[in-house]
Formats: structure tokens, C-alpha cells, sequence
């Protein structure tokens, strides 16, 4: 028997997963995309994977371009992860209005400077996962490797480290 989608669901919201911020630069725009489905794949060579909709822009423009930056964000940086998970949002640069950033050196990404630690990385391969892919990438450089206490999301919100709900300044 099938599982029920929203029990499926409710049952994924327990578990409290990192927030990062993928952004790509193709030859038109700045795209960014706050992702929650990130993992370590393998030291040698250095492979992140992240989980895109398959049909979602972000992963059209990630298999076009082939590069990107990840952003691990910082419980700071709750408001930016809900501005990139927002239907319909503009270009990554208009989101990032008085917010520190800077290119990365091999995909040319947007790299935040206040990340926790920012990932430069090359498309290595796309693995299709039911409504899903999974991105494997090849991390060329590691720009930012900062501080801080870590956004998590948690049972449908943003969270801290401690698994606290962040309240707005």
C-alpha cells in the first residue's frame, strides 16, 4: 500500500536539516534557490549532492550553466531563505539588497560573505529521483568558511542550532 502524502510529509518535517542558498549566474541573470536537501557524498573526490525539483528553474539553469555556489546559511540569514523559497522571486541580485556578497572564482556565483561556508562548485552529474534530482557537484573551492549558529528548518519553520524559532528583528 502507497504511502498517504501527507503523512509522508508530516513525518519529513521532523527531521531538522541545514538551509543553504544554491545561486547560479548564466548569461541573462542571477538565479538563486534556498535548498534544505544538501549531503556530503564524498571526500575523494570532494562531491556535495543537492536535492531540485526537476522541474523547477533553478535546476534548468544548474544543467545549462553547469556551475554554482552553495551558501551554507546562518540563522541570520532567515529572511534570505524565505525570499529565495518564495514563488515568482526576481533576480538573486535584487534579493540580496544590502547584503554583503561577492563572485566566486570558478562558477562566478553569487557567494555571500556572512555565509557560514560557501561552496564553488561544477555540475559532476544529475540523477532523476521521482519529482526530484539530485545534483552531484564537485566542489572546486571553498570561499567563505565562516561562524555562527546554523538556520535549520524544523517542523515547517526556521529554526536555530537549538532547534528555537527565530523571531523576526
Amino acid at each position: 500500500m502507497p504511502v498517504d502524502a501527507t503523512e509522508y510529509s508530516a513525518a519529513l518535517r521532523t527531521y531538522a536539516a541545514g538551509v543553504a542558498l544554491m545561486t547560479v549566474r548564466d548569461d541573462i541573470d542571477d538565479v538563486g534557490t534556498t535548498v534544505t536537501s544538501v549531503m556530503s557524498v564524498s571526500a575523494d573526490p570532494p562531491l556535495i549532492a543537492l536535492g531540485l525539483a526537476a522541474d523547477g528553474y533553478p535546476c534548468e539553469v544548474l544543467e545549462s550553466v553547469g556551475s554554482c555556489a552553495v551558501n551554507v546559511l546562518a540563522a541570520r540569514h532567515a529572511i534570505l531563505a524565505s525570499r529565495f523559497s518564495s514563488a515568482g522571486r526576481p533576480s538573486a541580485r535584487h534579493l540580496l539588497d544590502a547584503v554583503p556578497w561577492r563572485r566566486a572564482e570558478h562558477s562566478g556565483a553569487i557567494v555571500l560573505e556572512g555565509a557560514l561556508t560557501a561552496l564553488d562548485c561544477r555540475l559532476h552529474s544529475v540523477v532523476p529521483a521521482g519529482d526530484h534530482v539530485l545534483a552531484l557537484l564537485r566542489v572546486d573551492a571553498v570561499p567563505v568558511l565562516g561562524e555562527g549558529d546554523p538556520l535549520v528548518r524544523l517542523r515547517g519553520r526556521w529554526t536555530d542550532g537549538a532547534g528555537q524559532p527565530l523571531r523576526r528583528p
